[in-house]
C-alpha cells in the first residue's frame, strides 16, 4: 500500500480507526472478497461518521484516486447481494 487513507481532523481517534477499517474492507472486497455482513457493518459505521452524501462521495473519490479501489462498485454489489454472499470484485 503506497497511499494514505482520506481522514478528517474533525474525527475522533475512534472514528478515524473505523473509517480506516471501512476502507480496508473495500480493499479486501477487491483483493480476496469479504463477507457481506462484515462489509455492511463497516459501511453503517462509516455512514454514522460521514452521514452526508456529498461528503461520502468526496472521501470515497479521494480514496479511489489514491488506491484505485472503487468504493461505489463494492457498495452497489453489497446492496444487491444476499445476506450470506461474499462480496468480491
Amino acid at each position: 500500500m503506497d497511499y494514505q487513507y482520506p481522514i478528517s481532523h474533525h474525527w475522533s481517534t475512534d472514528e478515524t480507526v473505523d473509517v480506516i477499517r471501512f476502507f480496508q474492507s473495500i480493499e479486501k472486497a477487491h483483493e480476496k472478497g469479504i463477507e457481506r455482513n462484515v462489509l455492511m457493518q463497516a459501511y453503517r459505521r462509516f455512514k454514522e461518521i460521514v452521514p452526508g452524501k456529498a461528503d461520502e462521495k468526496n472521501i470515497c473519490n479521494e480514496f479511489e484516486e489514491a488506491s484505485g479501489y472503487s468504493t461505489y462498485k463494492v457498495i452497489q454489489k453489497m446492496k444487491q447481494a444476499s445476506s450470506e454472499e461474499k462480496i468480491r470484485l
